[in-house]
């Protein structure tokens, strides 16, 4: 399994993965790749028009892709980094082989880098999970992280369009 997390920032935190198998990662980069338009390197739904949300989020829908979302209450690093311990252990117990994580700068991947070895423990090498941080115009699985955040966190109808993506909400302070 594979998992790529991306972030969005509200009244909390939310830190979106979204899981598919090694068998599923080629079509769904297809599948995204084709949902840009123009010269459009990448989507990031904060600035895509309702119209373009409705229609990639129908799209990720019809496909059937997974995602976890993770919640913290408050919006600061330490609260990210708690959300990502949880999947990082998370991630561990179901298998996981890779994570990759939507770059935010050397000093906040740094961060992210420390809190995954120290979930990994002392042998990381042992637990099989290799990670790294790319640019989401690098990977488009990280725009499926993107778009689920953003609606999770929108609330209201774009939660609903969104919730057939979402196995499941883990954390603490999970809004309504």
């Amino acid at each position: 399994m594979h998992a790529f997390v991306d972030e969005s920032l509200r009244s909390s935190y939310l830190l979106a993965a979204a899981i598919l198998e090694p068998a599923e990662l080629a079509a769904a980069r297809t599948l995204l790749r084709a949902l840009r338009q123009g010269a459009q390197s990448r989507i990031h739904f904060q600035t895509e028009s309702d119209v373009r949300r409705r229609k990639i989020i129908a799209e990720l829908v019809a496909v059937g892709l997974r995602t976890r979302i993770y919640v913290g209450g408050g919006r600061d690093e330490a609260v990210r980094q708690t959300c990502l311990q949880r999947m990082v252990g998370d991630l561990l117990s179901a298998g996981a082989k890779r994570l990759v994580l939507e770059t935010r700068g050397r000093r906040e991947d740094l961060a992210d880098r420390h809190t995954i070895r120290t979930v990994l423990g002392p042998r990381p090498s042992a637990a099989g999970l290799e990670y790294e941080h790319l640019r989401a115009r690098e990977e488009p699985l990280l725009w499926v992280p993107d778009a689920v955040a953003w609606c999770y966190g929108a609330g209201g109808d774009w939660r609903r369009r969104v919730s057939p993506l979402v196995d499941a909400v883990i954390g603490w302070d999970c809004p309504s």
